[in-house]
């Protein structure tokens, strides 16, 4: 995942305000209907799962950026015997390789349960920005399946393969997170300069040959995912500042940095990191007719639905999205991580889907290859609510007011209300009335209280409407977190 600085926050104000009102200028629409038939669908999925793994769980560390040279706590060197020596330390963190050795690794398990819990959808990280391969790339020795990997003789050693597998068993849509960015890669760090941050070492306009071989290991290496991994629905593409820039935009970088200096601007960070998207979503897409494609913080057609990071937006926004939020610890495994709650999970759910996006929820894996208990234990209960619940969730878009008080709001595509009532940490009772004061449905549609199929009295009120409930539904709702109460019409 980008991690969050000044630089990036210099950046969000001034090319990428995350207001709806810029964003509605700045969402290009993909002119191919084949993705946007396919986002609609993915629209429908609402809840997907997220998992960060690679050698670095070994350490119970941020993944990658501890070898990036920009000094933010998050970049912190905590492990190894020379924290103090960055060169010694990027040799002890490669060096992890050869002690991965996840052989507790069942990714049927993990299907399963994401699945039980009610997830669409998953997105693992094939390649994070360190370079490490969670699958058989032929382009680099940097990965799971080289010799010099403990688990390569492993009948799963193919990590990313054999997840994609599991999970489309169970019915899940796939989907490949990919770093533009390879910090391992010497057409991406050139070893004949230091690296000074997050960006490639050197000017791409200065040793154009370099550059283009780097463009085509990334074409390469996203080219084997999508060729030999089974069918793919998402492209999850991270790392924005690898981009093409104009040379307007470069002239207002520089413009930029000269006024502020201390924003964390370097003239690496200027430079024109273009690897082809155009070509390469057309290259690809020949391999997987439709894929959505999410270039993330990259604005244009290829970024098919954007990604708002560990946060929810206040209000709804006017094209598709999905919230990237951690389960627990950090996007990487961390020991003794907590996990969110079930009410929490329920109710950020509720409440993503209210303003018409998707949530997409990291839980990382440790070094043996396992989830925590913990994170079975939430999705096991959120599995219980989802079965009761999932009508107001699945194939469900957003509806003014969208949210109001405690209640959330979804709608079906033939105008079927849903009011998710979100119960306080302490309320184990139902209200005697659960209602809205902005919005009412037709006269004589029918009010059922779902986990029951109960029908319920409704009246207007000024310009909203009331659910009663009954006394006896008060007392024994059908669930815990949050009670649904389905509107339709007759």
């Amino acid at each position: 995942m980008k991690r969050t600085n000044l630089l990036s926050v210099f950046i969000l104000i001034n090319i990428f305000s995350l207001s709806a009102q810029h964003h509605r200028q700045q969402y290009v629409p993909d002119p191919d209907t084949l993705v946007q038939q396919k986002l609609e669908e993915w629209q429908d999925l609402k809840f997907g799962l997220l998992m960060h793994w690679g050698t670095y769980s070994q350490w119970g560390i941020v993944e990658s950026w501890s070898i990036c040279p920009e000094d933010y706590g998050w970049c912190e060197r905590k492990k190894g015997e020379h924290p103090d020596n960055y060169f010694e330390y990027v040799k002890e963190y490669e060096n992890l390789k050869t002690t991965f050795n996840p052989v507790d690794f069942d990714p049927d398990r993990w299907a399963k349960a994401a699945k039980d819990a009610g997830m669409r959808y998953v997105v693992f990280t094939t390649k994070h920005h360190d370079g490490f391969c969670m699958f058989d790339s032929k382009y680099t020795d940097y990965k799971i399946t080289d010799k010099g990997c403990p688990f390569h003789t492993n009948p799963k050693a193919n990590i990313a393969k054999e997840i994609f597998s599991s999970f489309r068993k169970e019915g899940l849509w796939t989907g490949a997170y990919f770093s533009k960015p390879d910090w391992h890669c010497d057409d991406y760090w050139w070893s004949y300069f230091p690296p000074k941050d997050r960006n490639v070492n050197y000017d791409p306009a200065a040793y154009p040959e370099k550059w283009e071989k780097y463009v085509r290991f990334t074409h390469n290496q996203i080219l084997e995912l999508m060729t030999e991994y089974g069918k793919m629905d998402i492209l999850w593409l991270d790392g924005g500042w690898v981009r093409k820039k104009d040379s307007t935009q470069i002239a207002g970088y520089y413009e930029n940095f000269s006024k502020n200096p201390g924003t964390g601007f370097t003239k690496t960070t200027m430079v024109n990191q273009d690897i082809r998207m155009d070509e390469l979503v057309k290259k690809v897409r020949e391999k997987q007719p439709g894929l959505i494609v999410v270039d993330r913080a990259v604005p244009g057609k290829n970024q098919n639905y954007l990604t708002p990071e560990n946060r929810v937006p206040e209000k709804a926004l006017p094209y598709p999205w999905e919230s990237c939020i951690i389960a627990g610890g950090g996007w990487s495994w961390t020991p003794g991580a907590k996990y969110m709650s079930p009410r929490k999970l329920v109710h950020l759910l509720a409440d993503i889907v209210s303003k018409g996006g998707n949530l997409l929820l990291n839980i990382a894996p440790g070094p043996d290859g396992q989830w925590d208990d913990s994170a079975y234990k939430m999705l096991s209960a959120m599995g219980d609510w989802m079965k009761i619940n999932g009508e107001a969730i699945y194939e469900t878009r957003a509806v003014e007011p969208y949210k109001e008080g405690q209640v959330c709001i979804t709608e079906k595509k033939d105008g079927t209300l849903y009011l998710i009532y979100l119960a306080e940490k302490d309320e184990t009772k139902m209200p005697e009335v659960i209602g809205l004061s902005a919005l009412y449905p037709e006269k004589g549609a029918k009010a059922t209280l779902l986990g029951t199929g109960k029908d319920l009295n409704w009246k207007r009120t000024g310009n909203g409407f009331e659910v009663s409930i009954p006394e006896k539904l008060r007392n024994n709702p059908p669930c815990d977190y949050a009670w649904v109460i389905k509107i339709e019409k007759r």
